[in-house]
């Protein structure tokens, strides 16, 4: 026969004594009127049986004072699982006379079935296997599928009504025994069958009428939902309504302003068109009348223009001349300070080349010095390297001759006790010998691994120098560029020098220039001053000219000085003066050097 597991037939009897409890539970109480207290006997065998089926396959966990195996564990997590079982563990955890955590489990079992909701803490609970496996073993009734039909069978609990005393009961000191005596059939029980019919019947009434009172619950919670709804449907109605009555009162305001507004657009318009006409009108007679002055006065004013535009241009020539001055002694001040700061980082280059150098001297008597040392080094192993071959050949020689010394042994073994004794004292010597050999050789192979490890040192002392080396001759190629870039700038300086020369010579040019045209501008402010109080002639008395005194003609035409003025010919006024301002030279009077001006009309300015 096979031979079954035992965590299987456990599980298998707990099972079996659920249904017998729950069922017995269910039947007493229907017989007896449904209404359970904490004193009825089947009930706190229920009890008794759910206990045991929480804790079987459960992992004892360690304390500071001893092992500890309890079901208030997986049944705390039923609170993070299920928000409506947190009213449960906090009633259970204020409980005042509750001092075990398995008092506290049997309190929240008895709480679970007074809310007729321990099928459904115990369903969320076996759902969560990854969470019980941290209290639960594998083999677990609540691991495996007989929780399940557990948990299936509790729901027919729900028929029962339990008013249970918690407070003031020990829980903690309570014994769970198992009593198989109320579980065995009687004659009595067999005749209360009928009666237990109808006492199903009523139940499965009753059962009915909850349901239809959880529905009703359901309808009416639904009705005043769409009671709410109506009430704001209306408020939106209304308030859509008055939202519309405010767009036809705004949109009216809106015609009657754009009706206003076109009215005033019409009014403008007469307005401003009665104004042009006017203001035509005046412009005309205006132009006419100032027509004739405006020749005159736009020429004098033309020229006036030109010269202060002239001497403008001078003036802003020589402030620009001037910044370019200062800008160019400020650049030549920085690169002097530049200069400055790297011949000092040449020297400071120098120095550091310098002791570079010495550095490399130093270096270099070094390592000629470890290739010395290396060298000595090298010779010391190969004398060493002899040495050991010459105690390999000893060695060689000695197990030789030890060999030897056995033969000897076995073909004189039956010579004399004396002989036996010499040939002991003898092969003794020849080991103490050997021996001593081997340690020589250990000493030898010893120093060997100290030179070797020296040299390793030496070559990694040489690999940091011949990298210190080409630091150095990098930082050496750095300064040679560097001493590049100082002679270009030396030759841009040199070049910038030339420059700054050169724009000083035409500085001084210009200087010059302007202090002749400011004397020159002094004499005809001085001309103008004394030439005030004269006044020109006419055309009809000025008939002749005033040098040559020659009558004016086609050939001969009138030329006015505007500061003295005279009027000369075209024959007389021959001085001529270049402007800048001008493509053409002007003629300019003999008296006051004054520019001539061509008499054309016979209005007096």
């Amino acid at each position: 026969m096979a031979v079954k597991d035992p965590t299987a037939v456990e599980r298998a009897n707990l099972l079996n004594m659920a249904k017998l409890s729950i069922k017995g539970l269910i039947e007493s109480a229907l017989s007896f009127g449904r209404t359970l207290d904490s004193d009825y006997p089947p009930l706190q065998q229920f009890f008794v049986v759910m206990e045991h089926c929480l804790k079987h396959g459960l992992k004892v966990r360690k304390s500071f004072l001893s092992y500890n195996k309890t079901i208030w564990g997986p049944l705390e997590l039923v609170e993070k699982l299920y928000p409506e079982a947190e009213e449960i563990a906090a009633s259970v955890r204020d409980l005042p006379g509750l001092k075990t955590p398995l008092g506290r489990a049997r309190a929240w079992l008895r709480l679970a079935l007074m809310q007729k909701k321990m099928a459904d803490y115990l369903r969320c609970l076996i759902i969560q296997r990854d969470l019980l496996s941290e209290f639960y073993e594998y083999h677990a009734l609540m691991m495996e599928e007989e929780g399940a039909v557990i948990v299936g069978l509790l729901v027919g609990l729900n028929v029962i009504d339990a008013n249970l005393c918690v407070k003031g009961e020990d829980l903690d000191s309570q014994v769970g025994v198992i009593d198989f005596s109320v579980y065995l059939k009687s004659d009595d029980d067999i005749g209360c069958k009928e009666r237990n019919v109808q006492i199903a019947a009523i139940l499965d009434q009753k059962n009915y009428v909850e349901e239809l009172n959880r529905q009703l619950n359901t309808v009416s919670s639904l009705h005043a939902r769409v009671d709410s709804l109506e009430k704001s449907n209306t408020k939106l109605i209304e308030e859509l309504a008055i939202a519309k009555n405010n767009i036809i009162k705004l949109q009216e305001e809106n015609h009657q302003l754009r009706s206003e507004n076109t009215l005033i657009l019409m009014k403008t318009q007469h307005h401003l068109e009665a104004t042009k006409v006017d203001v035509e009108a005046e412009l005309q007679t205006y132009k006419h009348s100032r027509q004739g002055l405006d020749e005159m006065y736009t020429e004098a004013r033309r020229q006036l223009r030109e010269e202060a535009q002239l001497r403008q241009d001078m003036e802003n020539e020589l402030v620009v001349q001037v910044s370019m001055k200062h800008e160019i002694e400020l650049a030549m001040k920085l690169l002097e300070k530049d200069i400055h700061e790297k011949q000092d980082t040449l020297i400071g280059l120098r120095q550091q080349l310098d002791e570079v150098k010495a550095i490399n001297v130093e270096m270099y008597q070094k390592l000629q010095v470890s290739e010395d040392a290396m060298k000595e080094k090298n010779e010391i192993i190969s004398r060493l390297e002899d040495k050991t071959n010459q105690i390999n050949a000893t060695m060689k020689q000695l197990e030789q001759r030890l060999q030897q010394a056995e033969k000897a042994q076995m073909d004189a073994e039956a010579e004399d006790e004396k002989l036996k004794q010499e040939y002991v004292n003898k092969s003794e010597s020849l080991q103490n010998e050997f021996s001593q050999k081997e340690r020589q050789l250990l000493q030898l192979e010893t120093d060997l691994k100290i030179e070797k490890e020296w040299r390793q040192t030496l070559e990694d002392d040489l690999q940091k120098e011949k990298e210190t080396v080409s630091h150095l001759r990098a930082e050496t190629q750095e300064i040679v560029n560097l001493k590049k870039e100082f002679l270009k700038l030396q030759e841009k300086n040199k070049q910038l020098k030339s420059i700054c020369e050169e724009q000083e010579a035409a500085l001084q040019e210009l200087a010059s220039k302007l202090s002749e045209s400011k004397l020159k501008i002094e004499d005809i402010k001085e001309a103008n001053k004394a030439l005030q109080g004269q006044v020109w002639l006419k055309d009809k008395e000025a008939t002749h000219c005033k040098l040559c005194e020659k009558e004016f003609s086609l050939s001969k035409r009138k030329h006015h000085c505007r500061n003295c003025g005279e009027i000369f010919c075209n024959a007389c006024s021959d001085n001529e003066l270049p402007l800048p301002s001008s493509p053409k030279p002007v003629r300019v009077c003999d008296s006051c050097h004054a520019i001539l001006i061509q008499r054309c009309s016979s209005t007096v300015p």
